[in-house]
Order: structure tokens, then sequence, then C-alpha cells
């Protein structure tokens, strides 16, 4: 009964040989597409806090504010010195903002301008990140009000503001350069020996 079973998983699987008049069916993988952009955006500090929410609960209070960034904090100052070096502090946002330029910069937390973050100076920034994100006052922050409205219009090469439709010229070339010779209308500008030839 078992061989049988192992020989029929065999027939039944999907690296077995195709039989003689079947169909064989090669799927590429399709091209890659722009998504579309979005209108709702979530700054990376935001998603940040996002990731405090330790209940599952879908809210993130100021208990779970502090423990996390408490949490993130340690793990970066792993010497325990209490503070974080612009060097550190490039890292912690590396890894925990996404980027090391991510926004908050380390001289807007820096406030008594040691040069170093400390972990009250951290907790006190995010505690005003917090009160900016609750919106509606009830000292919870909802993944809706992590939210943040796109107002600027973009495609997915990026804003359009400013951008002139494909097709139309306005006597420049490429990102505002000036026309090459070739371009310009007209004959090409006397030679300084000319005109003074002229003027005799």
């Amino acid at each position: 009964m078992f061989v049988f079973a192992l020989l029929l998983a065999a027939a039944q699987s999907p690296t077995a040989p195709p039989q003689e008049g079947e169909t064989v069916t090669v799927r590429a993988p399709l091209p890659a597409a722009p998504q579309t952009p979005a209108t709702l955006v979530a700054e990376p500090v935001a998603m940040m806090i996002a990731t405090f929410d330790s209940n599952g609960d879908a809210m993130v209070d100021r208990a779970e504010l502090e423990e996390g960034v408490r949490r993130s904090f340690e793990a970066i100052d792993t010497a325990k010195t209490g503070t974080l070096r612009y060097l550190a502090f490039s890292d912690w946002a590396k890894r925990f903002l996404g980027d090391q330029h991510a926004l908050p910069s380390p001289y807007e937390v820096d406030r008594n301008d040691d040069d170093a973050v400390s972990l009250d100076e951290l907790e006190d920034h995010f505690s005003r990140l917090f009160a900016r994100y609750d919106r509606d006052g009830d000292h919870l922050v909802s993944r809706a009000e992590l939210l943040t409205y796109r107002t600027m219009p973009v495609d997915a090469q990026g804003p359009t503001a400013g951008r002139r439709p494909p097709g139309k010229k306005d006597g420049k070339g490429e990102k505002g350069e000036k026309p090459r010779d070739s371009e310009r209308r007209g004959p090409p500008p006397a030679d300084r020996d000319d005109l003074t030839e002229r003027a005799r």
C-alpha cells in the first residue's frame, strides 16, 4: 500500500516528464511595469512608529512608543555609552528608518548641541512626533494617522510639477541648457575681425 502511494505521488509530480502528445506550456516572467503612484504615503519615521505596536491592535500608545525607541537605541548603543555620536546615529537611521539620511536628522534631535544624541533626546523627539501624528488627541496613533496625503502630482518618473509635456520646445535643450550652435536660427554671429574690418 505504501509503495502504491509513492508511485501515485510520483505520477502526479510536476517534475514528471510529459507524455507523448501532451501539450507543454512554458511561461516567461511578465515584464516589469511601473506601479501607479501612491497618493497615500508613510514617512520613514511613521513606519518605524507603526512597528512599535507590540499587542497587535494596530494602534501605538505612548508606552509602546517609549519601549520601541529604547529598544532601537540600545540595539545601536552596544557599548552602553548612553549616547549615539552622529555616525552611530546614521547607523540607527539606516537600520530603523531605512536610510541614513532619513528624517529626523541628528542635528534636529541633538537639543544640547553636544554632537551626540542621548536616549532622553531621542525619546523627547519621538514624543513630539507622536503628538503631531495623534490628530484626534486620543493618546493613540492609528495607521490612518500615520499616513500622509501626497498632494504633489507624480507619475512613474517622479513629480510632474514644472515638467514640460513631451514634444514642447521653448528654445532650450535638455534641463534648461542653452541651444547649441547647430540649433540656433539665423546666420552665425560674425567674427570680431570681420566686425573690425567693416568698421574701417
